[in-house]
Parts: structure tokens; sequence; C-alpha cells
């Protein structure tokens, strides 16, 4: 009998990683998610902000770097002006990092929406290919009479479905972004 349950897992393990890739795209509004990508060399070696600092957003124009180990400052300075995707530059007194959260122009919230939209496709690509995989691993057990030929319609039915439903949260997280991103 096909399982299809490690296939949905993929799917969704594949939606999941999707919407933190969108967490990482800048919207007109900070939070602490947006220095998600940024490496701090600290301590020998290049380690996740969120390792060596405390990360806060209290206000929404000005997200609040609190490193644990004050010798860091001017190293998570650093990390996040060398952090050419997002185009912050930060300002440090000695204690903490100040990140100031420009507002964006029309053309950069365009960008923007580009960038997400690439990234539905990256996404919408990455579940036909776990498709095929399950299309192929029910074709093999098929061909070796391991499964009937209802039984793998069965299953192709199955996967179109979980294909069908994951496209569509796809579809709604990025409607959702887009409206985040060109509201101002």
């Amino acid at each position: 009998m096909f399982d299809t349950k490690p296939h949905e897992e993929k799917m969704n393990q594949a939606l999941e990683h999707f919407e933190n890739e969108l967490k990482k795209v800048r919207t007109g509004r900070a939070h602490p998610g947006m220095l998600d990508g940024v490496l701090v060399d600290a301590y020998g070696s290049k380690m996740p902000l969120n390792q060596v600092a405390n990360i806060t957003a209290p206000e929404p124009q000005m997200i609040l770097v609190t490193p644990f180990d004050p010798s860091n400052v001017v190293a998570i300075s650093a990390a996040i002006r060398d952090y050419q995707a997002l185009g912050f530059n930060p300002s440090d007194d000695g204690r903490v990092v100040r990140v100031p959260v420009p507002p964006l122009t029309e053309e950069r919230r365009r960008q923007l929406v580009k960038q997400v939209s690439e990234k539905v496709e990256d996404a919408r690509i990455a579940m036909r290919n776990i498709r095929q995989e399950a299309l192929k691993e029910a074709k093999r057990m098929k061909d070796a009479k391991e499964l009937g030929e209802d039984d793998y319609k069965r299953v192709e039915k199955e996967i179109d479905g979980l294909m069908t439903a994951i496209q569509a949260k796809i579809d709604e997280i990025f409607k959702a972004k887009e409206k985040d991103v060109l509201t101002i």
C-alpha cells in the first residue's frame, strides 16, 4: 500500500520554509524577523544574530538590538550594515544597536512584491518536485505489481488534491504579503 504521509509532510515543510522566507521580506513596519538572515562574527565564528543579541521592535520604524555581550556591539552593527538585502544603516551607542527602518518608496514596494512572487515560484517548483517524486515512487510500485491500477489512480488523485490545497495556501499567503507590502 502506498503511503502519502511522507510526501504530505515534505509539502508542509516546503510551505513552512516559504512562510519563513516571506518573513524576511521587508514591509514598511519594523519587526524582529527582518534580521533573521544576519550572521555576526562573534567568538571566532559566524553566528545568527538572534544567538548573540536580543532583537525587539519597540516602535513601528525602529528595531532595537541588545547584545548579550556588549563587546559585540561593533560586530553586530557591521553585520547588519553588510547585509545588503535589507539596506539598513544601524547606529550604536556602545550598549545597544538601533536600526531605523526607513519608509518604503513606491518603486521599492514594487521590487519587494516582485521578490515575493519569485519566492512563490520557488515554493511552487518545490511542490511540483515533491509531487513528481511521489508519482514516480507510485509508478515504480505499480510496475513492480505492488500497487494495482485503481490504487495508483487513487494515489494520483490524493497527491493532486494535496497539491491543490497547498497551492491555494501559497496563493493566500502571497496575496496577504502583497497587500502588506503595498500598504503605506
